[in-house]
């Protein structure tokens, strides 16, 4: 607390927040409430109140769930999995959702990418991957940004034939015949034919998509978590992120080592995400 108010006032910030520390003070009920929703998945209640003094990802995705806190910014010091279990476990996701997805908005001069799954489901199935597309494309909405989404693969519709290819026209077939989606997708198609709009219009002119995509749905978590970094290191694009879709209440996970612009970002999206 002392820290956070010399920063304050060496920067000139009218800024009187209330500061609490896992450390110290009474937080029993915290570790009340942690051992009723996890006391039939293992935790006791002694583990429990290690928990909530010991590890702040307990101690802030309780405070979350107990509307304490508005939002929750964590993993700059934490490996991802590591700082994602305690709110998944805890918050949980949306009643819309079984799944959640860390998704990098990552904006060019000319056009802004949404980019999903990069940080959280390892192999999804066609299930995962069509639920992933749906949380993407409200997410681009919120931005005001009207999704077209293309699921990508190596093969273009149809071009080559197996498990991995199948999954992803199983979840394009999933969405089309879904009420509920109001906005362009297909696949399977490559990289170059989602983003180019002679491809798409020139070759694939049966796609549903007339323009080229802005919403990006990756096969797996390797191939996603790669696409994005080479964006946006060799393409020179801005990412914020990861921004976590499909959560019951606002968390976002921060990559380590991640720069404060990244954080001041994906603090702002918390912020939005509260407010909303």
């Amino acid at each position: 607390a002392d820290e956070i108010a010399g920063t304050a006032a060496e920067l000139g910030l009218e800024f009187e927040p209330e500061i609490v520390d896992p450390r110290s003070g009474d937080w029993d009920r915290y570790a009340d409430r942690l051992y009723e929703l996890r006391q039939r998945e293992g935790v006791t209640k002694r583990e429990a109140h290690e928990l909530i003094r010991g590890d702040s990802n307990y101690f802030a995705s309780v405070m979350v769930e107990e509307g304490d806190a508005d939002a929750m910014l964590t993993g700059l010091t934490h490996h991802y999995p590591s700082a994602l279990r305690p709110p998944l476990s805890i918050i949980g996701t949306a009643p819309d959702a079984e799944y959640a997805a860390g998704v990098y908005l990552l904006t060019f001069k000319n056009r802004v990418i949404f980019a999903a799954d990069t940080t959280v489901n390892l192999d999804p199935d066609s299930d995962v991957l069509a639920e992933i597309t749906k949380h993407t494309a409200e997410l681009a909405r919120r931005f005001n940004v009207e999704p077209r989404a293309a699921m990508l693969s190596y093969s273009n519709f149809g071009s080559v034939d197996n498990a991995g290819t199948r999954k992803i026209r199983d979840a394009v077939s999933d969405l089309h015949a879904d009420e509920e989606v109001d906005f362009p997708i297909d696949g399977e198609m490559q990289a170059d034919t989602a983003v180019v709009e002679d491809i798409l219009a020139g070759t694939y002119e049966f796609s549903d998509l007339d323009q080229p995509a802005n919403v990006l749905v990756f096969p797996n978590l390797e191939s996603g978590n790669i696409g994005y970094k080479l964006l946006q290191r060799l393409g020179g694009a801005e990412a914020i992120g990861p921004m976590l879709v499909g959560m019951d209440k606002p968390v976002h996970v921060l990559q380590r080592g991640d720069e404060v612009k990244d954080i001041v970002n994906l603090a702002g999206v918390a912020v939005v995400d509260a407010q909303e």
